[in-house]
């Protein structure tokens, strides 16, 4: 889904966007119920632990600008950046405690609630078209169900491997006639080009960087597509009230500041993943629609029911039950309802 939209989505490159991302307020930091004295004593000082991502533009612009250093300074919090090569790295170092926040996609969220680990989305960074199936233009594989009897790489756990299953599934072709090579994202894409696997289930902007040298997308479906959670533990969101109210608040500064300022946009993303500029523009203005409503909330929900029953037909997650308590228990809108972007300082 384009950042820059096609004609039956929103621009997100219009002064709505803009307007509506700095209009949201409510408490800043210190105010309403997370202004306690203990509240309070409980986030000065120590470290913000949060990830970064090439697929989270809207990280890569905070981490960029400072924003969050520049805001918690006064509070004797030091910011430490954790990169993300994939949901499920975001996952494991959430469960781990080695990061309080962390980015994933939203099926890769729920498989982590359903299996207990103790997160909550507290932000919807975006709404993209992120995952596709990709093939060797040489490979004779057009569509999905060519895939039978051949080799995917795909990372378990993330968006593109849940793409893969819902494609396969979509197409009448079982999940046990193909070999998924479980490869994280940039050395699925390795496997590819050198011939050891026949596909690829990729992600951008890996995926968008493949197309470049040749790769094809040879099947595409948006709706397969789950939103980008921000994810946060419920130990920092209980103890650290100040701390994660910041965060959202730079990340709907960010949204504002994205939609402004495309162009660099894409220019953060190029330098940091060593992306042509061509290819960052690709990813941000064609496929991360950053122009979402970033309350969790009812969409969200009824995407995250969709792909729940597939967890369990998998193994992935033991019962279903699992999966409906995960999606009631998930989502918390609460920071949303109360950020602002302009609580946030520049560097």
């Amino acid at each position: 889904m384009p950042f820059a939209r096609k004609a039956t989505r929103r621009s997100v490159l219009g002064a709505a966007a803009v307007s509506a991302a700095l209009a949201l307020t409510g408490c800043v930091a210190g105010e309403g119920s997370g202004g306690t004295p203990a509240a309070n004593a409980a986030v000065e000082g120590g470290t913000l632990n949060i990830d970064f991502a090439t697929y989270n533009p809207l990280s890569l612009v905070i981490k960029e600008k400072g924003w969050l250093e520049a805001s918690l300074k006064d509070q004797g919090v030091t910011v430490n950046w954790v990169q993300s090569a994939g949901s499920n790295k975001a996952n494991e170092a959430l469960r781990s405690g080695a990061i309080d926040v962390g980015s994933t996609a939203g099926s890769a969220a729920l498989l982590a609630r359903a299996n207990g680990s103790p997160i909550k989305t507290i932000d919807i960074y975006s709404q993209p078209e992120w995952a596709a199936l990709v093939a060797k233009e040489s490979s004779g594989i057009a569509a999905v169900a060519d895939l039978k009897g051949k080799s995917v790489a795909a990372t378990k756990g993330t968006d593109p491997y849940f793409f893969l299953l819902q494609s396969l599934a979509e197409a009448g072709v079982s999940a046990q006639d193909v070999t998924v090579q479980n490869l994280q994202h940039a050395d699925g894409r390795a496997a590819l080009e050198n011939g050891s696997v026949d596909a690829w289930s990729g992600l951008d902007p890996i995926m968008a960087g493949a197309e470049q040298k040749g790769a094809k997308l040879f099947y595409r479906n948006l709706s397969f597509n789950t939103y980008g959670f921000l994810n946060a533990t419920e130990s920092f969101l209980a103890n650290k009230p100040q701390q994660a109210q910041a965060v959202v608040n730079a990340y709907e500064k960010a949204r504002a500041w994205a939609a402004a300022n495309p162009d660099e946009t894409a220019q953060i993303l190029a330098d940091v993943a060593g992306l042509d500029l061509a290819v960052a523009k690709t990813v941000v203005l064609e496929r991360s629609n950053l122009d979402v409503d970033p309350a969790p909330g009812d969409a969200q929900r009824k995407v995250l029911a969709k792909i729940g029953p597939t967890f369990v037909e998998t193994g992935d997650v033991a019962s279903q039950q699992q999966i409906d308590d995960a999606v009631a228990s998930l989502l918390d809108d609460s920071l949303v309802k109360k950020a602002d972007p302009s609580a946030i300082k520049d560097s």
